[in-house]
C-alpha cells in the first residue's frame, strides 16, 4: 500500500488525475471504477480539464460506479446517476453505451446485483478503482462489519451515513433513502489497481485506522491493506494522525 501525502484537497485532486490520466495513457479501454460524494470532485474536475485542455481521450473507456441509492429514479437531483452526468460524463466524450451504475428502481435487486457482478467480469474487471472513504470507514456503501468477501448487494445505511448524506437532501434525513446498492469489499478488492481519497480533519481516525490499523470488519477500508496496488493519496489534515513517515508529493 503506497500512501502519499500531498498539502490539500486540490493537490489531492491533481495527483489523482495524474494517476488516472497514466492508466487511460496505458490502456486507452481502461475499466474505471468510480465514486460519488465530495471528496471526488475535484478529481472530475481535473479529468474534464484534460479531456478538454488535452485531449485526454475517453471515448473507449467503461465505467462501473460503486452504488446507488434504493429508490430514487435515476432522474432524481440527488441520484448518482444524476451525480455522474452532471459532474463528469456530459462533460467527456465516453458512449453512455459503456457507462454501469446500478439500479435502484428495479424489481428485482437480487438479480440486478448478480447481473452487475457479472457485467464486471465480462469487461475482464476494474483496472482501476477510485474510492472515497466515510468517516467510519466504510467504501462504497460497505459499512462498519459488513463482509470482507462480500459482493454487490443491497445494504441498510448506517445513521452516521445517511446524517452525514443529509447536507444533499436539504439537511432532512428523513429524505435520505435507507438502503443503497453498492459494491461489495471482495469486488472493490478484486480490481487491479486502488485509489482511495481523504481529504480534511474529519477523516482523520478513518484514515489512521484504515493505513495503521488492524485489517477488521468494523473497518471496511482496511481491507485495502492487502491489495498489492492500492494507492492512498491523503491531504495533511487527514494524515495528521498518521504515525509513520510516508511518502509526499507537492504540485
Amino acid at each position: 500500500m503506497r500512501v502519499i501525502i500531498v498539502e490539500n484537497y486540490d493537490s489531492m485532486s491533481r495527483l489523482a488525475a495524474k494517476f488516472v490520466k497514466e492508466e487511460l495513457v496505458r490502456k486507452p479501454d481502461l475499466v474505471l471504477g468510480l465514486a460519488t460524494g465530495s471528496t471526488p470532485l475535484g478529481l472530475y474536475k481535473e479529468l474534464i480539464r484534460m479531456h478538454k485542455e488535452e485531449g485526454l481521450d475517453f471515448s473507449k473507456v467503461t465505467t462501473f460506479n460503486l452504488d446507488e441509492y434504493v429508490g430514487l429514479p435515476k432522474n432524481h437531483p440527488e441520484s448518482y446517476h444524476t451525480f455522474m452526468w452532471e459532474n463528469l460524463f456530459k462533460h467527456i466524450n465516453i458512449n453512455p453505451s459503456n457507462i454501469y451504475i446500478p439500479d435502484g428502481t428495479v424489481e428485482d435487486i437480487e438479480a440486478h446485483c448478480v447481473w452487475y457482478e457479472e457485467k464486471i467480469a465480462e469487461k475482464g474487471g476494474i483496472d482501476l478503482q477510485i474510492l472515497g472513504i466515510g468517516r467510519d470507514g466504510h467504501i462504497g456503501f460497505n459499512e462498519p462489519g459488513s463482509s470482507l468477501a462480500s459482493r454487490t448487494r443491497i445494504k441498510t445505511l448506517a445513521r452516521e451515513t445517511r446524517e452525514d448524506n443529509a447536507r444533499f437532501f436539504g439537511g432532512d434525513i428523513s429524505k435520505v433513502p435507507k438502503y443503497a446498492i453498492t459494491m461489495g469489499i471482495g469486488t472493490i478488492i478484486e480490481s487491479k489497481k486502488l485509489i482511495l481519497l481523504a481529504s480534511g480533519a474529519n477523516k482523520r481516525d478513518a484514515i489512521k485506522k484504515t493505513v495503521e490499523g488492524p485489517i477488521t470488519a468494523m473497518v471496511p477500508a482496511s481491507m485495502i491493506q492487502i491489495h498489492p496496488m492500492a494507492i492512498v493519496i491523503v491531504d495533511q489534515e487527514a494524515a495528521s494522525l498518521l504515525e509513520r513517515e510516508y511518502e509526499t508529493w507537492e504540485g
